[in-house]
């Protein structure tokens, strides 16, 4: 009997470096709502989080940082060596991790869903899914993009892959299997196609709205799909002018990492605001308003859309890294709630780490909290 009634569920495994949080993105831009149980795990184990305790009195204290916190490169390099390590973590984690995922479900008001666990059959999770997918890659792919992605050395990105089981184990259970091992547009493809077959009632994209209002010069949001790609590449290389201009597929790319919202007036495109949300953090790392739009009308637009999407996902908390010239706006910002914050003083540690993940080079961080009560307090 499957747990969560009105739901369909995708459970989306793979081993790691396979993309399995790309695909995960395509199915939210889809319309599915998105799960990543492994950012789950790490939540648990926080410093103040249930699973703290018990971690630290099974693997001692030496696996601590000069902060307090879990280091997961320590705590990593023991358990991803040792299957009975690694089995003490899990018996610690998962029963935390599934009541956070039933949370979370129960809460949401989309009918789809996707849960993103490499050890999705091995929790028992996929006995509660409709739908079971798998991501593949070859290993030297896998070996790249965590080197690469994640910046681990040669010799603990190997010790992470020979630690998990075979691939084939999780393909042969799969009912979908995505060979993510090409371009963004060619995985883009397959997700499409699987979604249509499982999911045959629902459009193959989001669906964008509001429409278009009927004074043609009022200014309106609308969320984008992959296929807006090439009105995005032509915006940002008329404002930013990048060299090498941007191209559809470096836009398609884009969609792999991280959603976005249009400012239109009419049919004309005047304004975009990129962003994405893990672990119930938005992170705004991208806003571009045509100078003809003035920032104190566009930015309000563009911000709020953005907030309301984060909202229905759930989050905590929003992360805006604004550019030079949207962060001599401080007054405007005030007033959308937002306020000027180091990394380092966002109290939460699943926000430090989501500032210092996406904050990027001659950017000003505001923050602003979207719900008062933390979604994983209860557990």
């Amino acid at each position: 009997m499957r747990r969560w009634h009105g739901k369909f569920v995708i459970g989306l495994t793979g081993n790691i470096g396979t993309g399995k949080s790309v695909v995960r993105r395509m199915l939210e831009h889809l319309g599915a709502y998105g799960i990543d149980a492994d950012a789950l795990a790490h939540r648990i184990v926080a410093k103040g989080a249930p699973g703290y305790d018990a971690v630290v009195q099974m693997f001692g204290k030496w696996i601590l940082g000069s902060d307090g916190e879990i280091d997961r490169v320590k705590l990593g390099r023991m358990v991803f060596g040792d299957p009975t390590a690694l089995a003490q973590l899990e018996k610690i984690t998962h029963p935390y991790v599934l009541q956070a995922i039933d949370y979370f479900i129960q809460r949401s008001n989309h009918h789809v869903v996707v849960i993103e666990a490499i050890k999705l059959m091995e929790s028992g999770l996929e006995k509660h899914c409709h739908s079971l997918w798998a991501v593949y890659a070859p290993p030297d792919v896998q070996l790249k993009r965590l080197m690469q992605n994640r910046k681990m050395t040669e010799s603990d990105a190997r010790q992470r892959i020979a630690s998990q089981p075979p691939q084939e184990q999780k393909i042969s259970a799969a009912q979908v299997v995505i060979r993510n091992i090409g371009t963004f547009e060619d995985t883009w493809r397959q997700v499409v196609t699987a979604w249509k077959k499982f999911i045959p009632t629902i459009s193959s994209e989001a669906p964008t709205s509001p429409l278009a209002p009927a004074t043609p010069k009022e200014l309106y949001v609308v969320r984008a799909g992959p296929r807006n790609s090439t009105e995005i590449a032509n915006l940002m290389n008329r404002l930013v002018q990048p060299l090498p201009p941007l191209t559809r597929e470096d836009i398609m790319a884009k969609f792999g990492e991280q959603a976005f919202m249009l400012l239109q007036i009419g049919n004309k495109m005047v304004g975009v605001l990129g962003w994405q949300v893990e672990n119930l953090v938005a992170r705004t790392t991208d806003i571009l308003l045509d100078p003809s739009i003035p920032v104190a009308q566009g930015l309000p637009e563009l911000i709020n859309e953005m907030e309301q999407a984060s909202r229905d996902l759930q989050c905590e908390a929003s992360l805006v890294f604004a550019p030079p010239e949207l962060a001599r706006q401080d007054g405007l910002w005030r007033t959308l709630g937002y306020e000027q914050r180091l990394p380092g003083r966002l109290g939460v540690i699943a926000w430090q780490e989501a500032a210092l993940e996406s904050m990027q080079p001659n950017t000003v961080l505001y923050f602003k909290l979207l719900r008062q009560d933390r979604v994983l307090r209860p557990i």
